[in-house]
């Protein structure tokens, strides 16, 4: 697939079907920046009435053309593009870009016109990017193509960008020339008639002038194809990827019963497959590009600490702050270190790190400095503040980082604070490859980015484990349990049936049908006992008066028996009831929740967080697509914000997180192999100290027939 569009991204010949010399038109401007970018191959402009366009020969039809033809540049009225594609498959054109708009994206016809257009290139097996695009943009020096109308060709650089907004992409062109950004493609796609962003992916994956990816996406096309993909560029390219993604605040595809589905919005998906394919979200286009031009120039750090040189105290402190906010360490230096910066600062600088070489530092003071702190083997990388004072040299110590940082295979970052007073020094930091920013708490984010792309590289345990499970009596269960029924909702005793199957630590029980059942019960539950309605219907038992605790006799169970009964019918009298559940407490221990949801457009995801009645409140839960790697598992459980409480606080030991990160992986299997587990809670997992175990005190399922 990734050579499929090679003729829409390095064509030998183009034709332009649109092509004016009407000024202001998307024809003329589209012809016009191929032939100005100097386009390598061969250009035709396509036009039924013009003999020439642009001072070039135009031929009334793409047929009427005597040579071959790679890539069509289609710009005509959105009812005859099917027809100029038509004629593009017989005359065996392998790719076109549809840069008109008014298909999918205006709805009604236009998705009828969209889905000719998927027709005609299914039957020729011709190549389509749009419609309703920007269009393409390839700088390299064989190809030099800009097949678009922005307004101008972009710098060559090592940075691709790929969007599916043709608008933001004008934007981002000028934004990028401001900074002296370059692209080495520039890729709009709009509405993925056919090209996806995962075949562009692919695509610069193996693109030798690509070594950033910077997306702008509102969709996933598929989102397992995708995720595989992504991981490809991370672990195996190793290139970069950073990405923006609209619409954060829309909701999940429907409002769901259960803790996890109330939590898995649509937005939950995303963040899960970047961070499972090691793609860095990121907020706005400022983000975008202050961590895409580090990546693009300097090299990955080997790790988290961070040395500071700075000529203001105030700056520096900020530095510092914004380092510890965003998981840098600052490092320690080594005594040797402090020795040479003591000989060759003045007495009055500060030789721990932050290094504060004093307001009138000259470039020689700052040049030590710099030189000894990343030579330092405690330092994984520098970053430079400069606050602009009347005796600072400000050129002469620009000059100075390039020339220090070459020696070593560490990145280095600067802020040079400020924009008139500083603008000579930051033209020479950015052509000599120094990322430069106006204030340091951007630096730092930059730099922290880095650092934690970097220890994605090296993560381990990137595969699927598999437990023993017994998968066909879980999918007996399901099978009777669903029995032509679209939809199943499984009591607590029903769902531990399934959870049974896949290893997961249940309490024991026993269903009272009556309270008469409570002392014979009891010869299998010792006291003292917890007692939950059973009933399909009712999700939340405590919200229905539902649950009794620490019930010490068999007089108790019995008045907690008619108890629950009476409070559940109150709560919702069309329930079916099931009876009352009555198991041995659980011992105390942390309550953590376990949950899945079935996305519709990326499958199963397991969720993870703090466990109890308040977790909606709270909402300190993380999400990862299913099957997932051992290690996404562990880094679940050690990212969400209570993650201290399992480590232990205030003499409490710390949690058996082994025995989670075990559950985790038995629920991503077994959600994987039995698709019609729609939802799923344990809530609460109940953990105990490390090496006890955990245990499941409360679990429900939703079953659906898959689609």
């Amino acid at each position: 697939m990734t050579k499929s569009i090679e003729s829409i991204m390095s064509p030998r010949s183009i034709a332009v079907v649109g092509a004016t010399n009407r000024p202001g038109s998307v024809g003329l401007a589209v012809f016009h920046n191929i032939l100005s970018a100097g386009f390598e191959g061969v250009l035709y402009p396509v036009n039924l009435k013009a003999k020439s366009v642009q001072s070039v020969k135009a031929y009334p039809r793409l047929s009427d053309i005597p040579d071959e033809v790679d890539l069509a540049v289609i710009i005509v009225p959105a009812e005859i593009v099917s027809t100029i594609l038509e004629e593009a498959g017989k005359k065996q054109v392998k790719g076109a870009i549809v840069i008109t708009a008014g298909f999918r994206e205006v709805g009604g016809h236009g998705v009828e016109l969209e889905n000719r257009l998927k027709e005609v290139t299914a039957k020729y097996g011709i190549r389509l990017v749009g419609p309703n695009c920007l269009g393409v943009i390839n700088n390299n020096e064989k190809v030099r193509m800009n097949a678009s109308f922005a307004t101008k060709m972009p710098k060559a650089g090592n940075i691709a960008f790929i969007s599916q907004s043709g608008a933001l992409c004008t934007a981002v062109l000028d934004y990028a020339e401001g900074r002296n950004i370059g692209f080495s493609k520039f890729i709009s796609f709009g509405n993925k008639a056919d090209v996806s962003e995962i075949d562009l992916l692919r695509y610069l994956k193996d693109d030798p002038d690509t070594d950033v990816i910077l997306m702008y996406l509102e969709d996933i096309t598929n989102g397992r194809e995708f995720l595989e993909t992504a991981r490809e560029i991370t672990w195996e390219a190793r290139k970069p990827m950073l990405a923006i993604k609209s619409g954060r605040s829309a909701e999940g595809a429907r409002a769901a019963a259960s803790h996890t589905g109330s939590l898995a919005g649509s937005d939950n998906a995303y963040d899960a497959i970047f961070y499972q394919s090691g793609i860095l979200r990121v907020e706005s286009v400022n983000q975008l590009f202050n961590r895409a031009i580090a990546f693009a120039k300097q090299p990955i750090p080997k790790g988290n600490r961070i040395a500071i040189v700075t000529n203001a105290g105030g700056p520096g402190i900020m530095a510092t702050d914004a380092a510890i906010r965003h998981n840098l360490k600052i490092a320690t230096l080594s005594e040797e270190t402090k020795r040479k910066l003591k000989q060759e600062l003045p007495p009055t600088a500060s030789i721990s790190n932050p290094v504060d070489v004093i307001g009138d530092a000259t470039h020689e003071r700052y040049e030590a400095a710099i030189r000894h702190i990343l030579m330092d083997e405690n330092v994984d990388g520098g970053i430079v503040i400069l606050s602009p004072q009347a005796m600072t040299d400000i050129l002469e110590t620009a000059e100075i980082v390039p020339h220090v940082a070459k020696d070593v295979d560490k990145p280095v970052l600067c802020s040079f604070m400020g924009i008139v007073d500083v603008s000579e020094g930051i033209q020479y930091l950015e052509k000599h490859g120094i990322p430069n920013y106006a204030f340091p708490e951007a630096a730092v984010r930059s730099m922290a980015a880095m650092a934690f792309y970097g220890n994605l590289l090296s993560l381990d345990k990137r595969q699927v484990l598999r437990v023993a499970a017994d998968r066909d009596t879980a999918a007996a269960v399901i099978k009777k349990k669903l029995a032509g029924k679209d939809s199943y909702y499984m009591s607590e005793k029903e769902a531990n049936e399934i959870l049974q199957c896949y290893g997961f630590p249940i309490l024991r029980s026993v269903l009272l049908k009556d309270s008469s059942d409570v002392d014979k019960a009891s010869e299998e539950i010792v006291f003292p006992a917890a007692m939950k309605i059973c009933s399909g219907d009712i999700m939340h038992k405590f919200e229905a008066g539902g649950v009794r605790l620490k019930i010490k006799t068999k007089q108790e169970a019995r008045e907690a028996f008619e108890d629950i009964i009476e409070s559940a019918k109150n709560f919702k009298p069309s329930a079916k009831i099931d009876g009352v559940i009555m198991e041995r407490m659980a011992n105390r221990g942390v309550e953590v929740i376990l949950g899945a949801v079935r996305d519709p457009d990326f499958g199963p995801m397991c969720m993870f967080g703090l466990g109890g009645t308040f977790v909606e409140a709270m909402k300190d839960v993380t999400f990862r697509l299913a099957p997932m790697w051992e290690i996404s598992a562990e880094i679940m459980i050690r990212t969400i914000k209570a993650y201290s409480i399992l480590k232990g606080v205030r003499g409490a030991p710390p949690c058996d997180v082994d025995a989670i990160k075990d559950c985790i992986i038995r629920l991503s299997q077994m959600l994987t192999e039995h698709p019609q587990i729609a939802e799923l809670d344990i809530n609460p997992l109940i953990v105990y100290p490390e090496g006890e175990g955990c245990v499941v005190a409360d679990s429900r399922i939703l079953l659906e027939s898959p689609a």
